[in-house]
């Protein structure tokens, strides 16, 4: 992406990615953790920040530091290693609210013909099926596999 992002680390595996969000609330560590479905070869991607106490992702905390659109950037470039990895993959995201979800389409929106040259895109739409991704439609989640 055209965007500036995080280092992260990650496991050989590439299930795992951490990086810190710097802003004005400080330092906030940030997890993206892709989990196998029911169905094989596909991928839930979670993201929010970690708790410290229990170690897992926390999707619900509303962060504010100045920093949304880096922070995507660094979603989206662990996508491309976690597909790097497993080209095969296909990525369901969705937000853990209307409006996260409102956020994540329109970071696609601003971004799709980049993606489009690596991935397809595709949105879920209220009856449970998916379609290319179309500008301007409301979705309920996001589907990607890399072009190969």
């Amino acid at each position: 992406m055209k965007y500036t992002r995080y280092e992260y680390s990650t496991e050989a595996e590439l299930n795992i990615f951490e990086f810190e969000s710097v802003g004005p609330k400080g330092k906030i560590t940030k997890l993206v953790q892709y989990t196998e479905m029911n169905i094989k070869d596909y991928y839930n991607l979670a993201f929010g920040d970690l708790d410290v106490i229990t170690r897992e992702i926390n999707d619900g905390v509303i962060t504010n530091n100045g920093d949304a659109i880096k922070v995507l950037a660094t979603v989206v470039s662990t996508v491309y290693a976690f597909t790097g990895k497993y080209p095969e993959a296909y990525i369901f995201a969705t937000g853990s609210s209307e409006a996260r979800t409102r956020l994540y389409r329109m970071g696609i929106t601003n971004n799709l013909e980049e993606l489009k040259n690596d991935f397809y895109v595709y949105g879920l739409r209220n009856d449970d099926t998916f379609e290319p991704f179309i500008v301007g439609d409301d979705y309920l989640g996001f589907l990607i596999t890399r072009k190969y």
